[in-house]
């Protein structure tokens, strides 16, 4: 079997995450080959690891095992089809694609290709996010009743900061729950155990228009003292959604990427019969467990505390913080490990393309229900190769 440290992989897009990924990659101790760009000047200027001239370049190597996609999402769905004809195993950023039908389309290219395929959800990679779901998997909380939380941030505050993701062409029709809301649902959905079945939506475009740059502007950079042109918004800078799941909880969750002062604010809570648990990912080192006829306590991340799975999920001692950066560890650590392997497992423990084909079908519904102003049932997400 082959070793992880002894595989390959390229990166596509070298913007904020793609940077990521190529460091969590070496973390692990995964070599990377190359990178490729939106040209190869700028990939070389970037300076993290040799320069593919493009993605076809990288495809013909036939050294390189993995292939990570980091770039626009209205790329995803014909990037990922390269990858897969090529016979490479392939990590793509979600959104897995701008609509349904495109990740429907790769979902069935990918379990009938034999290769490993992976939705990048990594913050389910959090050791005490794993720790959760073990301790509702083994009856601690209870029956689940309420799931809720939601994901805020501020980096989209003014009407002067700008990212692709505000250009629908680019980011898909839904840009907050698309963006961050995905990520609640996948880790609302892991923790629970159950998936959500139904939905009950209200967006909202808080700032109508916004000011932007002539020029590129990478995620999460400033862009002061630039020429700037009005630009009209059509996606939501907020919502809030009631959903329903399919083992009987109820819950709700929020999403803003224009709350003030929230950097990174993804917060997941579970309410049982018997008890509770809290996660969030700004004291993403602590594990509030609620109980009623005991004290409650906060469980700081430490293997010897833990439960099985997720002890094996960190590798720091207690009170040496492990971070964002470690999800993407660790989330590939499972993707290559089943690459080692030769394939995907008969149940993957990370997030395959199934996942984001159903985030997508979550927020058709999503989408759906505020425009009707009523409840949507979620339609099934299987698909057959």
């Amino acid at each position: 079997m082959t070793e992880i440290s002894g595989l390959r992989a390229g990166v596509v897009g070298t913007g904020f995450v793609g940077v990521v990924h190529v460091q969590a990659l070496r973390l692990l101790g995964v070599d990377v080959a190359g990178v490729v760009g939106s040209s190869p000047e700028r990939a070389a200027a970037k300076g993290i690891a040799p320069v593919f001239p493009s993605l076809e370049a990288l495809l013909a190597d036939d050294s390189v095992d993995v292939v990570h996609l980091t770039t626009p999402n209205h790329l995803h769905h014909p990037q990922v089809k390269q990858v897969l004809a090529a016979g490479k195993h392939v990590v793509c950023e979600k959104p897995l694609t701008m609509t349904s039908q495109e990740s429907a389309e790769l979902v069935g290219l990918a379990e009938a290709s034999g290769l490993v395929h992976c939705t990048n959800f990594n913050l389910r990679f959090f050791p005490l996010v794993h720790e959760a779901r073990a301790r509702v998997r083994a009856g601690e909380v209870g029956d689940v009743w309420n799931v809720h939380g939601g994901y805020l941030q501020d980096w989209l505050l003014y009407p002067t900061d700008w990212n692709w993701r505000l250009e629908p062409g680019k980011g898909g029709s839904l840009r907050a729950i698309g963006d961050i809301g995905s990520h609640w649902m996948d880790m609302a959905q892991f923790v629970s155990g159950q998936h959500i079945v139904e939905v009950c939506a209200d967006l909202q475009t808080t700032i109508p228009v916004r000011r932007r740059p002539l020029g590129e502007v990478e995620t999460f950079s400033a862009a002061a003292d630039v020429e700037r042109e009005d630009v009209a918004m059509t996606t939501e800078d907020m919502g809030h959604v009631l959903v329903r799941f399919d083992g009987g909880a109820r819950g709700a969750f929020k999403v803003s990427q224009g709350s003030a002062g929230r950097k990174n604010y993804l917060h997941v809570e579970v309410d049982g019969s018997e008890a509770a648990l809290a996660w969030n990912a700004e004291r993403h080192e602590e594990l509030w467990l609620g109980r009623r006829d005991e004290p409650n306590c906060v469980l700081q991340r430490n293997a010897a505390l833990m439960l099985p799975d997720a002890a094996s999920r960190t590798s720091l001692p207690a009170g040496h913080a492990e971070g964002w950066v470690d999800t993407f560890r660790e989330l590939y650590r499972a993707v290559y490990t089943a690459v080692a392997a030769g394939g995907p497992p008969a149940e993957p423990d990370y997030p395959t393309f199934a996942e984001g084909h159903r985030a997508n079908v979550l927020g058709d519904a999503i989408a759906g229900s505020n425009e009707t102003r009523a409840w949507v049932q979620v339609p099934t997400t299987e698909v057959t190769p």
